[in-house]
C-alpha cells in the first residue's frame, strides 16, 4: 500500500487528490524536488530541501512549512512506505485559487510528498552507453523561467524530450538561446578531455544539480581538474568521454552525440571510475530513515 502526504495527512494512493483549482495543476505554478534513498538513508536531504526552498523563494511562493518540517515530512513519507532504496518527490504548489493567473488569490500553498521507486533506463545503458541527439528546442532564457528553478512547469523540457524520442533517442541535448550547451532534458552534462572534467556553468542554463555537485566533488577527490564554463557542441563531439548526471538517472555514459562517436564509441575508463565512486558514496551517506 502506497501512502501519499498531502497537507498534513497521509492518503492511500488511490485517494491522494488535490483540487482542480490548485494553480499547480492549472498553471504549473509550483516547485518540486527529486530525491533518492539508498540503504535506508535519504541522500543529500539538506541540499535538496535547500534547493526546494530556494526555488520557492525565486517564484515568491511561501511554502507554509519550515525546512525542518519539510525534512520530517520526507523522512516520515519514506518510513510509512517502507522505503529502503527509492525515490521521493516533495512538491509545493501555489495552492487553490480561481481561474485567474494571479497567485495572490491562492491563500495557502499545497504541500505533497510521494515516496516510491523510479527506474529511468535499463542496465544495458549504464554498461554500453547511450546515443543521444541535439534538439531544436532551446533551454529557457535565464530571465524568462530561469532553469535554476525546479518548477512544475516542465513543458520546455517535455518538448525537447518529444523531439529526442521522435529521433530515436532516450535523451536529448539542449542548447541555450546563445547556442551554447545547457543540459539534457532532465540531466546535467559532463565531458572529459585530456583528463580534465568539463561541465557547463549554471549561467549557461543548467540546473545546479545535486548529483552534478556530488560528481564534481568526487572528481576533485580523484585528483581531476574540473572546469565549469560555456561549452559548445564541438566540446562534446571531440571529448574523450561524455556522461550525464541526475538524481534519478545517477551517472549515465554517452557514447554518441549527433551520430558522432564519443572517443572510441565505448564507455570510458574515467566514467566507469566515477560511476563506481558514486555508487560507493551513496551507499553509505545520507540521513537515516526513522522506524515508526
Amino acid at each position: 500500500m502506497s501512502l501519499v502526504y498531502i497537507d498534513g495527512t497521509f492518503y492511500e494512493k488511490e485517494n491522494a487528490k488535490v483540487s482542480v483549482f490548485d494553480h499547480g495543476y492549472l498553471y504549473g505554478d509550483g516547485v518540486f524536488e527529486g530525491i533518492r534513498a539508498y540503504n535506508g538513508r535519504v541522500f543529500k536531504l539538506d541540499e535538496h530541501v535547500d534547493r526546494l526552498f530556494d526555488s520557492a523563494k525565486i517564484i515568491a511562493l511561501e511554502p507554509g512549512v519550515t525546512r525542518e518540517e519539510m525534512k520530517k515530512i520526507i523522512l516520515t513519507s519514506c518510513a510509512k512506505n517502507n522505503i529502503k532504496d527509492g525515490y521521493i518527490r516533495p512538491i509545493i504548489s501555489r495552492g487553490v485559487g480561481d481561474l485567474g493567473l494571479s497567485p495572490y488569490n491562492c491563500k495557502k500553498a499545497t504541500v505533497v510528498c510521494i515516496a516510491g521507486s523510479v527506474s529511468l533506463y535499463p542496465e544495458k545503458v549504464y554498461t554500453e552507453g547511450m546515443k543521444i541527439v541535439t534538439v531544436a528546442t532551446h533551454r529557457n532564457y535565464n530571465e524568462s523561467i530561469n532553469p535554476r528553478i525546479k518548477s512544475l512547469n516542465y513543458l520546455n523540457n517535455i518538448m525537447a524530450k518529444i523531439e529526442g524520442v521522435q529521433a530515436g533517442s532516450p535523451e536529448a541535448l539542449m542548447l541555450n538561446t546563445a547556442g551554447f550547451v545547457a543540459e539534457c532534458t532532465g540531466d546535467n552534462v559532463f565531458a572529459i578531455r585530456g583528463g580534465i572534467l568539463y561541465t557547463p556553468d549554471v549561467q549557461s542554463g543548467s540546473l545546479d544539480g545535486v548529483t552534478r555537485r556530488t560528481v564534481i566533488d568526487l572528481a576533485i577527490a580523484r585528483g581531476m581538474k574540473v572546469v565549469e564554463h560555456c561549452m559548445s557542441r564541438v566540446d562534446f563531439w571531440i571529448a574523450d568521454e561524455f556522461f550525464i548526471t541526475g538524481t534519478a538517472a545517477e551517472i549515465v555514459p554517452v557514447v554518441e552525440l549527433d551520430k558522432r562517436p564519443i572517443g572510441d564509441g565505448k564507455v570510458g575508463a574515467q566514467t566507469k571510475a566515477l560511476i563506481a565512486d558514486y555508487k560507493a558514496y551513496v551507499a553509505s551517506n545520507g540521513t537515516l530513515i526513522p522506524t515508526l
